[in-house]
């Protein structure tokens, strides 16, 4: 199977290779608009739009791949936020060739003037707009995809709603093709920007509060709370303790309002989240503060550990438990939950959480941390150290391989 990147500038704007691919292929899948792009006389094969949803062809093209000669069209480059990603992990790298057009990023930084590397992308594509949140840094560069007309405007509201509306924003329509337009203005004014459908939008960040991707958010970032909140410093070392990798998975114990969950998302892109809490007055915090701070894809789930860790999908590559640490059968639970490798972070404040903690170090090892923390604060005209209740935080991995019980 060949994936051929395509670009408003539609025949005209493909290689040889390309051509060459859709020349001989017996079938060729895309959306309508890029299957209108191919010349009649010099594509002959049968023509398949991408049904909605697409996950039932993609399977079939994945079982097909290594036999059937089919061209699948793709906007620009294919394996950045396109369907060359899906169908080289649905049938294996060995059964797909990807030629690649230039990208919508590509092109975007080049009229904008802009080095790739010290320009963020941010697709928006099939995504709550508040994801761009994670990246509104004054001063940071962002070209962002979006879908359909009112993209632009779903960019800047999000801008506004932020403090930065003053932010100067650029739509680029049609990239590359004949009726390519640019249009620049602020976020403020492009609240009701329509633009054509194929559209991507660059943004220089101007304004709004700058919250860094370092954990150890200022505690009034979380805008939903009701004093459950892992306080800053303290969450700055569990969630280094838990050390966030590429497309690992935390499952957070009593969530509380999701601080540590929310820190773990914003530290590393490519991770997932799993928020349990059994209070739910607090399910709504949680999804609040992960839509404010930017990464709105926080899994929320009602119910109280250890019952409801049944059913939530794969093992994950760390847990940090927050909340219920004395519970019986919950460390127990935790523990045989974890993928192999995994960590496992957990804080308590009380003489019986640490009684819990000690007993588990006993018999899966780690290490204990006491944490005293002090802040400076007015005692009558003077000023005095006012002491945060002192947090003993259990951390520990997994073994790669169990050892068998004596």
């Amino acid at each position: 199977m060949t994936v051929v990147g395509i670009g408003a500038d539609g025949w005209d704007g493909l290689g040889g290779p390309a051509r060459r691919a859709l020349q001989h292929a017996t079938r060729v899948v895309g959306s309508q608009r890029q299957l209108d792009l191919l010349p009649a006389d010099g594509v002959t094969a049968a023509r398949t739009p991408w049904p909605s949803p697409m996950a039932p062809l993609v399977e079939t093209l994945a079982r097909d791949a290594a036999a059937a000669d089919v061209a699948v069209l793709a906007s620009g480059d294919p394996m950045l936020h396109g369907v060359g990603a899906t169908l080289v992990r649905a049938a294996g790298a060995e059964h797909v060739r990807v030629l690649p057009h230039p990208s919508a990023f590509a092109l975007a930084c080049a009229r904008m003037g802009w080095p790739q590397h010290e320009t963020e992308l941010v697709s928006l594509v099939a995504r709550d707009p508040q994801a761009l949140v994670r990246a509104l840094q004054p001063g940071r560069r962002i070209v962002a995809y979006v879908t359909g007309a009112g993209g632009a405007a779903e960019v800047a509201k999000v801008l506004t709603a932020h403090g930065a509306g003053a932010s100067p924003l650029t739509v680029l329509e049609q990239l590359g093709g004949p009726g390519e337009q640019r249009t620049d203005t602020t976020a403020a004014r492009a609240l009701d920007h329509v633009a054509d459908p194929l559209h991507v939008v660059a943004v220089h960040v101007a304004g709004g509060r700058a919250h860094p991707r370092t954990p150890g958010l200022p505690d009034d970032a979380f805008v939903a709370s009701d004093g459950q909140l892992t306080k800053r410093h303290v969450r700055a070392v569990t969630v280094a303790a838990l050390g966030p990798l590429p497309h690992e998975g935390l499952w957070d114990v009593g969530a509380g309002n999701g601080s540590i969950a929310i820190e773990w998302l914003r530290a590393e892109p490519t991770a997932t989240a799993v928020a349990i809490e059994p209070r739910a007055d607090r399910l709504g915090r949680i999804a609040q503060n992960a839509q404010a701070l930017g990464v709105p894809q926080l899994t929320v789930v009602e119910g109280r550990a250890p019952d409801a860790l049944a059913g939530l999908g794969a093992a994950p590559d760390a847990i940090f438990i927050g909340g219920g640490i004395t519970t019986p059968g919950l460390l127990d639970a935790c523990w045989q939950a974890l993928k192999p490798g995994g960590r496992l972070v957990a804080n308590t404040v009380t003489l019986e959480g640490e009684q819990a903690v000690v007993a588990a170090r006993g018999t899966h090892g780690g290490t204990l941390t006491r944490i005293d923390i002090a802040h400076a604060d007015a005692v009558g005209t003077f000023t005095g150290w006012r002491a945060q209740m002192t947090v003993v935080q259990w951390a520990t991995a997994k073994p790669k391989t169990e050892r068998p019980a004596s």
